[in-house]
């Protein structure tokens, strides 16, 4: 057995194995996953230095997001909590990389062409949630003045004559689609305006560090964003700001197992409506500052459909899920962004959950005789609902491609044992 940290790069064959465990305790919550990554990318275009504090350095994904950007010319430090991002030379138009890709290539792509006029990276990786192609990204690059193809398993994308700003209006609210529109606009020609974009949190942090680097960008809410290019932007330090999916993961596996936890630097405005649900099914959540403090006991039904921000996102869903499986009857849930994101319930189901899905609805029966047994993490969400279930499990739970939490959970091994869980990696 060890609990050293997985190979960033590659995957690995180790179990994670849960006891039954009650959470109690303090936990605070790290950078957000779905923020940093951005951030990281965005530094692609300037080279000047980037510092970005409340790092959180345990990611799988950011790891090898430093490894992507180290190819590219840049050096990157991490001490005190921060991750400096220097520029040792100007990038090259091709990410050279053999290791296991991410979903944040698309935007490595972006940035490449923004600012050298081509680009080239492997295809991107990620969750396979169905449905998350590139083609929005696509669209974005082509109505900015790019050419792009696809071949043998890479992208490619250049702009021989340079970005022009123009009017894009995206089929769908995509939230990769409008981050990559913000980070090559914010280096092209003129003024671009991207209608119908996905407005959510790590959207107005990512305008608002692009802002700091010297971008002009304006948001008129759900409607629209306008960006008008800059010739260069500016290096800028700025704070990561904490990651609402951990904070509903400790949220929700103090539901479970009737816990008693506090949970710090809790994003209260960026949960709103998922609060409101998880209050209605029998959640008792306190507010104190940025302070939540949970105290429950078993949850009642859930009914819920996954939407853009405010609403509760697809990540969210695997979780209410697990609290679906804990309750006292059946609980529903849709998933308007990723109809078939229900791989893990055949998972549930070796643990003694019936469910079952119908006209793209999933039916889950609570039930209080979860079982132990041998599962697999199909995604970094549905593995950590799988590990939040094994804590309420009877007997011993095995996740297989446990690796996959750790993609995207700051310390994740580590902050459920100081909740007083019961984990540990088992393996090569």
């Amino acid at each position: 057995m060890t609990d050293q940290l997985f190979d960033a790069a590659q995957p690995t064959d180790r179990i994670l194995t849960v006891e039954p465990s009650r959470l109690e305790g303090i936990v605070t919550v790290s950078g957000a996953k779905n923020s940093v990554l951005r951030l990281m990318a965005a530094s692609l275009l300037t080279p000047e230095r980037i510092v970005l504090d409340n790092y959180p350095q345990g990611l799988l994904d950011a790891q090898v997001h430093v490894g992507m950007l180290e190819a590219l010319g840049k050096r990157c430090t991490v001490a005190h909590g921060a991750l400096t991002i220097e520029e040792a030379a100007p990038p090259p138009s091709e990410l050279v990389w053999d290791g296991r890709s991410i979903r944040n290539t698309l935007l490595i792509l972006g940035a490449l062409v923004a600012r050298t006029g081509a680009g080239s990276v492997p295809l991107p990786g990620g969750c396979d949630l169905g449905g998350r192609g590139y083609d929005l990204h696509e669209l974005v690059l082509t109505r900015l003045g790019a050419r792009v193809w696809g071949k043998d398993g890479r992208l490619f994308a250049e702009a021989p004559d340079g970005l022009t700003g123009a009017e894009i209006v995206l089929p769908l609210r995509s939230t990769g689609a409008t981050e990559n529109a913000l980070l090559i606009a914010s280096l092209a020609k003129g003024t671009t305006r991207l209608w119908n974009p996905h407005i959510r949190p790590e959207i107005l942090d990512l305008c608002a560090f692009l802002r700091a680097m010297g971008a002009t960008i304006t948001v008129f809410g759900q409607e629209s964003i306008e960006i008008t290019g800059a010739p260069d932007l500016a290096g800028t330090g700025w704070r990561v700001m904490p990651d609402n999916m951990e904070a509903m993961t400790w949220l929700v596996g103090s539901v479970i197992t009737g816990g008693d936890v506090e949970i710090r630097d809790f994003p209260f405005e960026d949960l709103e409506v998922p609060l409101i649900f998880l209050r209605e099914s029998g959640a008792r959540i306190f507010r104190d500052g940025n302070v939540a403090i949970v105290r429950s006991g078993r949850p009642y039904p859930v009914e819920i459909s996954t939407g853009p921000y405010p609403g509760i996102n697809s990540d969210m869903q695997p979780l209410f899920a697990a609290l679906g499986a804990c309750a006292r009857g059946e609980s529903r849930i849709v998933d308007l962004r990723f109809a078939g994101r229900y791989a893990y319930l055949p998972d549930f189901g070796r643990m003694g959950v019936e469910s079952f899905v119908r006209d793209g609805t999933a039916h889950i029966i609570g039930t209080q005789t979860l079982v132990g047994a041998d599962v697999r993490a199909a995604d970094l969400r549905a593995g950590a609902a799988l590990a939040l279930l094994g804590m309420k499990a009877a007997g011993q739970t095995r996740i297989s491609d446990a690796w996959q939490i750790e993609r995207g959970y700051d310390k994740f091994l580590e902050k459920a044992r100081s909740l007083n869980a019961t984990l540990a990696y088992h393996g090569s």
